[in-house]
């Protein structure tokens, strides 16, 4: 397939780049600074652009077979950083009518799992309470996302590490992962990837955890 990804630098965006070039795909890594881009292949473009403009993005997006995005808040301090930016994106898809994106956006965002207990309900209401402009952000993202034209899948990981790729984890298509409070970051790219063509995922948020 022929892809391209957004936030290339970050954590879950360089393994998907990695990822994907090792399976075959070729890949446009959309930057803002190349020299933080560490993943090299002959496979892969790197297209520089500050995402404040979704006519100069165009040339990335068009003809893709699917667009894969890492944006969003490196801290409490960047909040609106991915509503902002993927605004841009969808802009540039809508323009070049490449239909099929996904995204990632954070578990607290989603619904609550099944079953939940107490305890688990406290942590998520703190952790919500400490991150909450970010995660304003990242609803406001998701409803930008879903009211696009776009084939759409947001990708809800609760907390990131990292750690290999390992391929075990769960995911629970529209609905969060129960006692799922760690993924890996490649892990989330690895599950972008297979999510790319499975149509179950369309117009969904999934959730991802171990």
């Amino acid at each position: 397939m022929n892809l391209t990804v957004f936030g290339a630098t970050g954590g879950v965006g360089q393994e998907i780049v990695r990822q994907a070039l090792a399976a075959g795909h070729r890949v446009t890594a959309v930057v803002r600074d190349p020299a933080r881009l560490s993943v090299t292949g002959d496979a892969l473009e790197v297209f520089r652009a500050d995402l404040t403009d979704p006519e100069a993005v165009r040339p990335a997006v068009a003809g893709r077979d699917a667009v894969l995005s890492g944006l969003g808040a490196r801290s409490r301090k960047d909040a609106g950083v991915a509503t902002r930016l993927t605004r841009t994106v969808l802009g540039a898809m809508e323009a070049e009518a490449t239909r099929r994106l996904l995204v990632v956006s954070a578990a607290p965002v989603g619904p609550e799992p099944e079953g939940a207990g107490l305890l688990d309900r406290g942590v998520r209401g703190i952790v919500s309470a400490v991150f909450r402009d970010v995660y304003a952000d990242l609803r406001e993202m998701e409803a930008e996302v879903a009211r696009s034209a776009t084939d759409w899948t947001v990708v809800r990981p609760p907390r990131l590490q990292d750690k290999p790729v390992s391929g075990v984890y769960r995911t629970v298509v529209g609905g969060s992962v129960a006692k799922g409070n760690f993924v890996g970051r490649a892990d989330v790219a690895h599950a972008m990837l297979a999510m790319v063509d499975d149509p179950a995922t369309v117009k969904q948020g999934v959730g991802v955890a171990y």
